[in-house]
């Protein structure tokens, strides 16, 4: 009888190390993914130097996105008749937004604080979706209230100041 004992919270201890090694790996991955989605846009507004940046006022929108004049801030950079701005809800006709030309091409981002917290939205989705599996999946509660709180931190700051 005891070598079944053994035997069985060995098995024990190999499903619980499992159990953490995949949802440990889920976990890392959902916040990769996060990451790698924002950094699309967010090293756009966030590595300015040597980026040319301005304003554009918004003066029509399509299905998917939204065009205007870009009038230039930055030294070097020249102004264009029609840039091309992601269509968003904080993005709205008759309005002027600080923006980053992306290079080699006529589409722009928002930059300043508005933009970089747009910019890490994906990030924060990704935490919020990470706190599920830590807690659920890694039974590790505070770890995943703090991934959790930090996620919808980062989502309430983007809405209020987007």
């Amino acid at each position: 009888m005891p070598s079944a004992a053994v035997s069985s919270q060995g098995a024990v201890t190999v499903l619980r190390f499992g159990r953490l090694a995949a949802m440990g790996t889920v976990t890392v991955l959902i916040l990769i993914a996060g990451v790698w989605a924002s950094w699309g846009t967010a090293h756009h507004v966030m590595l300015t130097k040597g980026r040319e940046s301005g304003t554009i006022e918004v003066t029509g929108c399509g299905a998917d996105t939204c065009s205007g004049p870009y009038t230039p801030v930055s030294a070097g950079s020249e102004p264009r008749e029609s840039v091309v701005i992601e269509k968003n809800v904080a993005v709205r006709k008759g309005q002027t937004y600080t923006v980053v030309v992306k290079p080699g091409s006529d589409d722009v981002v928002r930059s300043g604080p508005a933009g970089v917290l747009y910019a890490w939205v994906p990030l924060g989705g990704a935490l919020l979706l990470a706190s599920v599996v830590v807690a659920g999946g890694l039974r590790r509660t505070r770890p995943a209230w703090v991934l959790a709180g930090s996620g919808v931190a980062l989502l309430t700051a983007a809405f209020v100041t987007v």
